[in-house]
C-alpha cells in the first residue's frame, strides 16, 4: 500500500473498532482524491457507467465495493466540481441551477451560497477512490460515516475528547456528501458534520434519520480510541 502519511494505520482493525463501538450496520468509507494516476493501486477497477459521488460512497458503504472513478464517471456536475475534477458549470456559478430547483428565493441568494461552497481547485483531482474502510488498499484522505443522530453524538464527543471545545459544523443543505463532508474536510483538516441534502438522500440511500460526518484520515487513530472510551463511559446512554 502506498503510504502518503507518516503514521501506519491498520484500517481493517480501525473499521472493526468503530463499527463495534458505534453499532454501525455498514462500514465507514475511505475516500481519496487522487492527484495523479500513480495514486490508483494496481488492479483497482474503474467504476462502470456514471454515478453521483454520494452514490459511489453508498456502493462502498453498503455493498462493500472498492473502485475508482474518473471525471467521466461522475454524473453530478456539482459534486465533480466540489471534488476538484472539473470546473464549475455556468448555471451553478450564476445561481440559476438551484434557483430553478426551487431551493432559493433568488439567483442572488443562490450565488451567495455557491460562492461559499467548499471546493478543491478545479483539475487538481484526477480520480476519486472509494472503499469500505476495512478493505482500503490506498491511503485515504477522508473517512466518511453515515449514521443516525445518536451515533453522531458519540462522534462529536470523540472529536472533543482530547482537546475539548465546541463542534462547529458548516453546511448549506446542498452538496452535503461531496462539499460538506469531503471537500471541506480535505481542505481544512477538521471534522465536519452535515444534515445531508435532497440529492444524497434521494439517490444514495441516506435514510431520513441519518446524518453525514467526515474527518481527515490523520485523525483516525485518535477517533478510534476516543470513540471506544466515550461509548463505554458511565454517563453514556446504552
Amino acid at each position: 500500500m502506498d503510504q502518503t502519511i507518516m503514521k501506519r494505520i491498520d484500517y481493517k482493525e480501525a473499521s472493526a473498532s468503530l463499527k463495534k463501538a458505534l453499532g454501525l450496520p455498514f462500514s465507514p468509507v475511505a475516500v481519496r482524491l487522487a492527484t495523479g494516476k500513480e495514486d490508483i493501486p494496481d488492479g483497482m477497477e474503474q467504476l462502470s457507467g456514471t454515478h453521483r459521488h454520494c452514490q459511489m460512497v453508498n456502493m462502498a458503504r453498503r455493498e462493500g465495493k472498492v473502485f475508482f472513478a474518473l471525471v467521466e464517471n461522475h454524473e453530478c456536475m456539482g459534486g465533480a466540481w466540489a471534488l476538484g475534477l472539473r470546473p464549475i458549470t455556468e448555471t451553478l456559478k450564476n445561481g440559476q441551477f438551484y434557483y430553478k430547483l426551487g431551493k432559493f428565493e433568488s439567483t442572488a441568494s443562490c450565488k451567495r451560497t455557491i460562492d461559499r461552497i467548499p471546493h478543491v481547485e478545479s483539475g487538481a483531482t484526477v480520480a476519486t477512490l472509494y472503499a469500505p474502510l476495512e478493505k482500503t488498499t490506498f491511503c485515504p484522505h477522508i473517512i466518511l460515516i453515515i449514521a443516525p443522530a445518536r451515533v453522531m453524538l458519540k462522534l462529536a464527543q470523540a472529536t472533543l475528547f482530547k482537546m475539548g471545545g465546541r463542534v462547529k459544523s458548516e453546511f448549506s443543505g446542498i452538496q452535503s456528501v461531496c462539499a460538506d463532508a469531503c471537500a471541506q474536510t480535505y481542505l481544512t483538516g477538521i471534522a465536519n458534520y452535515s444534515l445531508g441534502c435532497d440529492g444524497s438522500r434521494k439517490f444514495s440511500g441516506i435514510e431520513d434519520g441519518e446524518m453525514v460526518m467526515g474527518f481527515p484520515v490523520e485523525m483516525l487513530p485518535e477517533m478510534v480510541d476516543a470513540v471506544q472510551i466515550v461509548t463505554a463511559a458511565p454517563g453514556s446512554k446504552k
